[in-house]
């Protein structure tokens, strides 16, 4: 604040009322686009902003900053920052709910006058950099076969089937496959670097669980019908949860259009809506033949697949899951995974209770 003084005295206005137009130290850490509190000399939060009380999901006014701000390192430059020993920054991650990194710059306002912390979230910063770096491996890595195959496709029909009609349109149809399949694969791997990059952000609209399943099982009655499949909708009722629509809609398609291509030989998949608690359930289950228990744990991992080949033919990219539980994260949620061989799986999604 010390700073701001010079600034402060060079806009005062000459004249009787000199006070009326000088900016008060609270209004200027509103000003602060950044989480901003300022501390006495004990470290009792005397002023903080509505990004800080947002960030730290309480108002911190009037306790020490230790009830808000659990980070020994920020605590301890706080500690010598209020006994007039200058400034520092510290960064520090938070691992719940959801992981997120920050930077805490921590000024002296002057021996015994306190200090201001200003926070800054470098976790979309950090976000950006990982998974630029991801992209371009998943991708590299992911796009050789298909690659490979159209590479080999096309020597083919230029060489041994130049002259064969059929060969030719067996070839270029696979080519077809193997192209739509990239395409399936970059669409997911951009789906997913999307959702991951704000999952540090909760999302504040409405959204009717039960609709959403509603609509899921009319989008998906077409391709159910295909499989031979009933595809069932057992809810309570309107069930509202804070989210986004279209990201919930995306985790019960993905959910459902597995249950149908691996479970659909239970001859029913069914989606049920409920609530337990303070909690809203949406579970997709399929009667099929079920995962292996050690499997289970993995699921969710970034192209793990129980059957690789299983997996491909039925136009699978490895990601479906991993886009599930970087949204179901980004609610605030929890995905359950149960499953039994010869009985079925069942995939649940859990997110508080809105109201």
């Amino acid at each position: 604040m010390q700073l701001l003084r010079p600034i402060i005295r060079s806009i005062r206005p000459k004249g009787p009322n000199l006070n009326s137009a000088v900016p008060q130290p609270a209004d200027l850490i509103h000003a602060l686009p950044d989480p901003a509190l300022v501390v006495d000399a004990q470290g009792i939060v005397s002023l903080a902003n509505e990004q800080a009380a947002e960030m730290l999901e309480s108002d911190p006014v009037g306790r020490h900053l230790s009830a808000s701000l659990r980070v020994p390192a920020v605590l301890e430059a706080m500690k010598e920052a209020t006994a007039g020993e200058g400034g520092a920054s510290v960064d520090y991650d938070v691992r719940v709910p959801v992981p997120r990194s920050f930077r805490a710059h921590v000024s002296c306002l002057g021996p015994g006058k306190g200090a201001l912390i200003v926070l800054r979230d470098l976790t979309r910063e950090q976000q950006i950099e990982r998974m630029r770096a991801d992209f371009v491996a998943n991708a590299s890595h992911e796009l050789r076969t298909p690659l490979a195959a159209l590479s080999g496709f096309l020597e083919t029909i230029q060489g041994a089937a130049k002259a064969d009609q059929k060969a030719q349109e067996r070839f270029l149809g696979l080519m077809k496959s193997q192209a739509e399949r990239m395409r399936r694969l970059i669409d997911d791997l951009l789906s997913l670097s999307r959702i991951e990059m704000n999952e540090h952000v909760r999302p504040s609209g409405e959204v009717d669980l039960t609709q959403v399943a509603a609509h899921v099982r009319d989008v998906l009655s077409g391709m159910a019908r295909d499989f031979g499949c009933e595809l069932k909708l057992d809810g309570d009722g309107p069930l509202t949860v804070a989210g986004s629509r279209d990201e919930l809609v995306q985790v019960l398609q993905n959910l459902a259009e597995n249950a149908l291509k691996y479970g659909s030989s239970g001859k029913l998949v069914e989606i049920i809506v409920r609530r337990s608690g303070d909690w809203a359930e949406v579970s997709v289950r399929d009667h099929g033949p079920g995962i292996a228990e050690q499997h289970i744990p993995r699921l969710t991992e970034r192209f793990y697949r129980v059957n690789v080949q299983d997996s491909r033919s039925r136009g699978g990219t490895g990601l479906g899951l991993a886009i599930v539980k970087h949204i179901v994260n980004r609610h605030r949620g929890r995905l359950v995974i149960t499953s039994e061989l010869g009985k079925g799986s069942t995939f649940t999604m859990k997110l508080p209770v809105k109201g």
